[in-house]
């Protein structure tokens, strides 16, 4: 190679753009894979022998609960694993807890909209951690997930209504893999979502009995 040829691949070297640093590899679960790990909740007795239990208060979230049109849909009713948000007593006076988890393919709630013959349709999955627990794992900013940020929740004790519906201040993100919803997937609530069909202490049909059951066994320990 002449002295002229290396004059001439080092002036084409000196042009060409620089290659692109390797970016952070993500460890933050696509939405096909949130849900192929949470399809086998869609039988509500898969979630309860997984550990999740029925919200106590049997309550089917609606918008206007929280102050919210009711245009704005439902949330419906909560499956909760309790360890999973480190809630470990009842409310004194609001529900608190101390975990921080915000892994997706295991969420920490499912959601699901009562149907008329009392079975359960699963709508969505969610996760959520308590803002004071958030930042003493020295946290500054809240959790996000695929872009966006989780929704910030705490009731407001100038109005009669509860905002935080009984929980302390806290970070949410609902994903409606299971429901299309018109205002997106990771909005609050789902206009595509009912608790028409919700009645408190609804008896079971014959084909979830054993998650009752289950579910009663599980109180007992």
């Amino acid at each position: 190679m002449t002295i002229v040829t290396y004059a001439l691949v080092a002036f084409l070297a000196a042009q060409a753009p620089d290659a692109p640093a390797p970016g952070p590899v993500s460890t933050e679960p696509t939405l096909d894979q949130v849900r192929a790990a949470t399809e086998r909740f869609r039988d509500v007795r898969v979630a309860l022998a997984e550990g999740y239990v029925r919200d106590p208060m049997d309550h089917c979230v609606v918008a206007p609960d929280i102050g919210r049109p009711a245009t704005d849909g439902a949330m419906g009713v909560h499956y909760i694993r309790m360890d999973l948000i480190g809630v470990s007593g009842p409310p004194n006076p609001r529900i608190s807890g101390t975990g921080t988890h915000i892994d997706f393919t295991k969420p920490a709630i499912l959601l699901y909209e009562p149907q008329a013959d009392g079975s359960l349709e699963l709508v969505g999955v969610e996760n959520l951690v308590f803002k004071s627990a958030w930042a003493a794992a020295g946290n500054r900013n809240p959790p996000v997930f695929q872009g966006a940020v989780w929704d910030s929740m705490e009731d407001d004790p100038t109005t009669p209504i509860d905002e935080g519906h009984m929980f302390t201040p806290h970070y949410d993100r609902h994903v409606w893999l299971y429901r299309e919803n018109p205002k997106g997937m990771f909005a609050q609530f789902n206009a595509n979502v009912s608790c028409a069909a919700h009645k408190a202490g609804h008896p079971a049909p014959a084909s979830q009995e054993p998650a009752i059951e289950t579910q009663e066994e599980a109180h007992k320990h």
